[in-house]
């Protein structure tokens, strides 16, 4: 049955094969299309289009009087899920760690204070951490977390598990709220995340809620070449 495929998907899957393996790295230059062309027994045309099909979907990568690449994979999250970053590298084979950089009471700002639904000047809780996949900053993750509903949340060891999963487990989300736009770090998130100061960064801005309870209200910034989102939504009604 296999034989009765176009050329060019076994092409593909031939490619796909090599990068999943590791015989192809990200940064790695894959053969040239007249050698797979030969290699597959098929025309150039149709090695070129096994080609510009990965390309397509972000596998690949040319440049121009250099030859095609295999670019570097991106973490990848859901937006309309609320999922444990630390799962999330550990489904990729990675392994992850925090490093916590602030975890205090602070009262709460105008903005903050319309963002959780509290009055300004409030005291509230306040974390912020950076996640790392395999050492290296993935995201910068600042939360401020209502006192009433979460009252022992700064007593957490956050190295050991993540804001996400002590919430998650004691209330469960019932309601999200999404903002993404793409900023530029100030000098200290750069830092933070290790990346240059002109690097685009992906900030998600999140509220969730339990029941009538809102429980945080989250913003998390992620590097440009490290992080994407994908937005899928599945229901059994529509």
């Amino acid at each position: 049955m296999s034989e009765n495929r176009p050329s060019y998907e076994r092409i593909k899957e031939h490619l796909l094969k090599e990068i999943e393996s590791g015989a192809f790295s990200p940064g790695d230059r894959i053969p040239a299309e007249n050698r797979l062309a030969k290699e597959f027994g098929v025309s150039r045309m149709t090695a070129n289009k096994a080609i510009r099909d990965l390309v397509q979907r972000g596998v690949l990568m040319r440049r121009t009087g250099s030859g095609t690449y295999v670019v570097e994979r991106k973490a990848e999250s859901s937006l309309f899920d609320i999922r444990n970053i630390a799962d999330e590298i550990r489904n990729r084979g990675g392994h992850h760690t925090s490093r916590v950089i602030q975890l205090k009471e602070v009262p709460a700002s105008e903005h903050v204070a319309v963002y959780l639904g509290v009055k300004t000047g409030t005291l509230v809780f306040y974390s912020e951490l950076v996640h790392m996949e395999d050492g290296v900053p993935l995201q910068l993750e600042r939360r401020h977390v209502n006192p009433r509903v979460a009252p022992d949340y700064l007593e957490q060891d956050f190295e050991k598990n993540t804001p996400n999963a002590v919430l998650v487990a004691r209330y469960p989300v019932t309601d999200i709220e999404n903002v993404v736009e793409s900023v530029s770090p100030t000098q200290e998130e750069a830092e933070l995340l290790d990346i240059p100061l002109n690097e685009s960064c992906l900030l998600v801005v999140r509220r969730t809620w339990s029941g009538e309870n809102l429980i945080s209200y989250t913003q998390l910034l992620h590097p440009g070449t490290r992080y994407k989102l994908n937005a899928s939504l599945h229901s059994a009604g529509l």
